[in-house]
């Protein structure tokens, strides 16, 4: 009688485990909303208060979920029609390297609502990630005007 010995038992990673769902929809919980936009060093000062404004006049929020858990935020500004600007496309830190990001970005990309639109603009610091999905930073220029710079120019 040969002794064979039992393979390994399988480990699922959490990874593969978990319940990744995206969800479209303005009616985010601010305070859950708000610790994943503090992750981020461009929207730590932001509060309870603008959070909830600006989900009321966002036109198009895509969110991203591991089970209860908000893991992704996304949003839209836009006339549906000849543009749309992009904002605030931020992971959670512990579900980074998951693509969640990538699916946020095309999922708005290809949103029924947004098929008629030209042009997509948005504003990074991570303009690497973004060329990987199509966007171009040399095809456009763009200027700014920060109300915190306003009053040097009296």
């Amino acid at each position: 009688m040969s002794l064979k010995s039992k393979p390994a038992p399988r480990r699922v990673s959490t990874k593969s485990a978990s319940r990744l769902t995206f969800r479209e929809g303005n009616e985010v919980d601010p305070h859950v909303l708000l610790p994943l936009l503090h992750q981020a060093p461009w929207a730590k000062q932001r509060t309870l208060e603008d959070v909830r404004l600006m989900l009321r006049s966002t036109d198009l929020v895509l969110t991203a979920w591991d089970g209860a858990c908000l893991v992704g935020f996304g949003r839209v500004l836009t006339d549906f029609v000849f543009r749309a600007t992009i904002w605030d496309v931020i992971v959670d830190k512990r579900h980074q390297r998951r693509r969640i990001g990538t699916e946020l970005v095309q999922r708005i990309l290809r949103h029924p609502k947004l098929a008629r639109v030209e042009l997509f603009w948005l504003c990074t610091r991570r303009p690497g990630f973004y060329e990987r999905l199509g966007f171009d930073s040399k095809r456009q220029t763009g200027m700014v005007w920060a109300r915190e710079d306003a009053g040097q120019l009296e």
